[in-house]
């Protein structure tokens, strides 16, 4: 792999949603990244394991039995050869297998350990289940999602496990290992999602406490309240997207529509006004088809954009253009973002199947072929 991480290897035990997103931004972006499976071949969660899981991309995979001593020492010896290891189970299951911080830091003392969980390692929920649409919640997120008069809707579960969770794991991994590399100790990283929900909404607690921002549903600029910055259904049925806060970005949104001279559009910010305008934008934009609109407003200032599935965006010329989508594997994938001017990234491999690499890995601890196929007659590896 090549990229800015390139000679970094990362031990990353297996598990689904957010472990594996930071996994797989490591690996994007140069990292060896290796991952423990499980010798039976599951990873939890219910999604089949397969070669065309994204998030599993641009790896390696040793399938071991943590169960057994001889699985955790394999483990201990591989995470010993690491620069950081990625596990994402409950409070208190690492400890138990034996391969906790104080026994792992204890081989490798410059060892960077990522620990990934929805509440935390500490606090009152910390040693219970739950899932993303939890984790938003409480984390003072979900409340803010939908429109006025609606419930709370989950934005898919992008905020918790993947933006509070897998990100904002990638960047203290990143983090302590740049530490690592200008001179300082390992050290334990707790990424919880409610902690990184609660940073993703900064900007909403600074308008919040500046009095420019309500915490009822739908009654923001920002939140579907206003009608510059909202989707409209076509005549088509399909949607498209208009943020034009800034004024000479709404001018031209007036423009484009027709509506400069309609005197109720001057008062932008009035949110008495919002309802009203919004129903005359509604009728206007089912007036026209989404490739009507496009041949209109885009390439203008109205911040604009058509609203696209994930097939269609893979498609879009802007992204064909910048070469947003890769094909791995024969199928469509996001690329690895961001990019650098010094250092490119690969494209990605297909994900591997677990203990694809169990042979290879073991010949880089040291252990031969002999003592290889003693350990998978033992069943300590598959």
């Amino acid at each position: 792999m090549s990229g800015p991480l390139s000679g970094l290897r990362i031990v990353e035990f297996a598990g689904i949603g957010p472990g594996p997103f930071c996994g797989m931004m490591l690996a994007d972006h140069g990292a060896e990244v290796i991952r423990i499976d499980r010798a039976s071949g599951s990873r939890g969660g219910s999604q089949p394991v397969t070669s065309k899981d994204v998030l599993a991309r641009g790896r390696k995979s040793i399938a071991l039995d943590l169960k057994s001593a001889e699985g955790v020492a394999l483990a201990r010896k591989l995470c010993a050869s690491a620069d950081g290891i990625i596990e994402g189970f409950r409070p208190g299951v690492m400890e138990r297998l034996g391969l906790g911080p104080e026994e792992l830091l204890k081989d490798n003392p410059k060892l960077v350990y990522g620990r990934m969980t929805g509440w935390g390692q500490t606090g009152p929920y910390a040693p219970w289940a739950g899932h993303d649409i939890n984790y938003i919640a409480l984390g003072g997120a979900l409340a803010h999602f939908g429109r006025a008069g609606g419930k709370p809707t989950p934005p898919i579960n992008l905020i918790g496990d993947f933006g509070g969770g897998g990100m904002m794991l990638a960047f203290g991994m990143a983090s302590a290992l740049l530490n690592v590399a200008r001179g300082g100790a390992g050290q334990v990283i707790d990424c919880a999602m409610t902690d990184g929900t609660a940073v993703l909404m900064a900007m909403l607690h600074g308008m919040k406490n500046m009095g420019v921002w309500s915490e009822d549903l739908g009654a923001n600029m920002l939140d579907t309240g206003a009608h510059f910055y909202d989707t409209y259904e076509t005549a088509d049925g399909k949607f498209v997207s208009i943020g034009s806060i800034e004024p000479q970005f709404y001018a031209e949104l007036r423009r484009l529509t027709g509506l400069q001279d309609d005197a109720q559009f001057d008062a932008q910010h009035d949110r008495r006004q919002w309802g009203a305008m919004k129903d005359k934008l509604t009728a206007l934009f089912r007036s026209k088809t989404r490739d009507e609109w496009n041949a209109i407003m885009e390439h203008t200032d109205v911040c604009y954009a058509p609203v696209l599935t994930m097939s269609e965006a893979a498609a879009h010329p802007h992204n064909v253009a910048r070469q947003t989508f890769v094909e791995v594997g024969g199928d469509t994938q996001p690329a690895p973002a961001p990019r650098y001017s010094a250092t490119t990234t690969s494209t990605p491999q297909p994900a591997p199947m677990p203990g694809d690499d169990t042979d290879a890995i073991l010949a880089s601890l040291g252990i031969d072929a002999t003592e290889a196929a003693a350990l998978r007659d033992a069943g300590t590896v598959a």
